[in-house]
């Protein structure tokens, strides 16, 4: 044993390898939020615990929020800010988010060889450089449309990392010894290329990543805040589409000539192409893997097709709730690809786990700021204003939000304000469903312009290819930037604009119902009895 001290060994275990500076952060959070709760405002305690909520969202490179956060709001519980029944009702109100995230992040495990499959057969295969990078972003976003952003990123990651270490390993040889951050092997006629297939590969990962963006905000299950503000609404998956469209329709359009824009003038770090070598090297990895492939290996690839066809089937008929689907996925492809032990199925639910977590710290914080009022005076002055700006308003507040805190935490604040201002009769609801897509729409579209704003980026950033193509935060708000504004301003003018008279148009034909609070209320009394 080691001469350490006790209080240096605590020091040094509380909260790992965090900065020294946050560790004495939390613990002042701790010591003075519930003096400040006790003796002057439990209010202002609750606005000082938002603040630090949100503010160990935005330093989740320096610790995984669940650790600072859920200290702090453990702590909350304890000196009356909240009371547990409540948190338990919140949590049970918003379990299909959390099935969503726990099922479907793990369901789609189960078929990353396929998609692993399909997207190394467009790099191998399409050798226009602009028509690769518009199927990968195009690609994002559909399968972001029906899957997990998250997951969608992990694959493209995947399919990256396996390119980088397979260049890297050859042009160095043996002596690389499996250390890919280290170009000190790597030969002098070879360093340009590596870099060009760095800056390659960034652009690949950004538009796919961006893509996610431009498909999450269409579908029920596009974005984990898309099923919580649906399930509010009492939306159905093809009637949550129809809504979104008057503004997922023009984002689509304008994301997709972005994409087409940035990679064609070769701005903010895009229109790198694939090198020639790196090209050779994949085709010859491309022909083995054909070679040596299996008649089980083809049995497995098509069972993960049907799969991904059962997905989006079920999906689309809304034949249960979407983390059933999931579990439905994770069954079926285990089943018959022959993947039986416990282990094995352990390591699909090892990235959706920690953001389970966090998410039901989120529901904790949202519980706060219901029983504190902390938002009531916002919302009042918001809809006080004329219905025509109140759109544009909560689009650009949820907007602001998102893009320094997790989406998820910010639209489950604003549509339970806004749901409740609909019971009491303080909005139509009507205006209520025009309400919920802006909230929505505003959490999705303006979060991408930092990593903060949305799991998917900040898990990008996080991963190991990122120090390896040199993808830093800068880097990755830099490129994210015409995204940024281009989604952001279409969202807006969308929200603003096309979307009250588009959704009137579509209830006209009979497509939609238009919202009232008969239905507010029947959708309040099931979730009450699915809280008990």
């Amino acid at each position: 044993m080691t001469n350490m001290s006790v209080a240096k060994a605590f020091a040094l275990n509380f909260m790992g390898t965090a900065p020294v500076w946050y560790k004495l952060f939390t613990v002042a959070c701790l010591i003075i939020n519930p003096i400040v709760a006790i003796f002057i405002s439990p209010m202002l305690a609750g606005w000082m615990l938002v603040a630090e909520f949100i503010f160990t969202l935005a330093m989740a490179l320096k610790c995984y929020p669940l650790q600072p956060g859920g200290l702090i709001t453990i702590e909350a519980c304890f000196y009356g800010l909240c009371d547990m029944a409540h948190v338990k009702d919140e949590i049970a109100v918003n379990l299909e988010v959390i099935l969503l995230l726990m099922f479907m992040v793990a369901g789609i495990h189960f078929v990353r060889d396929l998609l692993l499959f399909i997207f190394t057969k467009l790099l191998v295969k399409v050798r226009s450089h602009k028509l690769l990078i518009f199927i990968f972003c195009f690609m994002g976003a559909f399968l972001a449309a029906f899957l997990d952003a998250l997951t969608v990123v992990a694959v493209v990651i995947a399919i990256c990392m396996g390119m980088y270490a397979l260049y890297h390993q050859t042009i160095c040889g043996d002596a690389a010894t499996s250390r890919l951050s280290d170009d000190r092997f790597v030969p002098q006629v070879y360093q340009k290329d590596l870099e060009e297939f760095r800056a390659f590969l960034r652009g690949i990962l950004m538009q796919a990543a961006c893509g996610t963006a431009i498909g999450g905000v269409c579908t029920l299950v596009g974005q984990p805040q898309n099923l919580l503000v649906g399930g509010v609404a009492g939306w159905s998956f093809g009637e949550f589409a129809l809504r979104a469209a008057p503004v997922s329709v023009p984002i689509i359009i304008f994301g997709f000539a972005t994409c087409y824009l940035i990679e064609r003038f070769k701005v903010f770090g895009f229109g790198h192409e694939m090198p020639e070598s790196v090209y050779k090297i994949l085709v010859e990895q491309d022909k083995r893997t054909m070679e040596n492939m299996t008649t089980r290996d083809v049995l497995r690839l098509t069972v993960q097709f049907i799969c991904c066809v059962w997905l989006i089937t079920a999906l689309a008929m809304h034949l249960a709730a979407v983390g059933l689907i999931g579990l439905s996925i994770i069954i079926f492809a285990t089943t018959f690809c022959g993947i039986t032990t416990e282990e094995e199925l352990g390591k699909a639910f090892v990235e959706s786990m920690p953001f389970c977590s966090l998410l039901c710290v989120f529901f904790t914080v949202v519980t706060i700021i219901s029983q504190q009022h902390l938002f009531t005076p916002l919302i009042e002055w918001v809809l006080s204003t004329p219905q025509s700006a109140q759109l544009p308003i909560f689009y650009m507040a949820n907007g602001i939000l998102s893009s320094v805190s997790d989406n998820v935490f910010v639209a489950t604040i604003y549509i339970e304000q806004v749901h409740t201002a609909m019971l009491n009769g303080i909005i139509s609801g009507e205006h209520f469903d025009h309400l919920a897509i802006a909230i929505n729409t505003g959490t999705n579209l303006p979060s991408v312009a930092t990593p903060n704003g949305q799991a998917a980026f900040l898990f990008l950033l996080t991963s190991a290819i990122s120090p390896l193509i040199r993808l830093s935060y800068v880097r990755m708000m830099w490129m994210a930037l015409p995204y940024t504004i281009v989604l952001t301003l279409v969202g807006l003018l969308a929200s603003w604009f096309l979307l009250p008279d588009a959704t009137q148009y579509m209830i006209d034909l009979g497509w939609l119902t238009s919202g009232d609070i008969n239905h507010a209320a029947e959708v309040a009394a099931a979730m009450a009895g699915g809280a008990k």
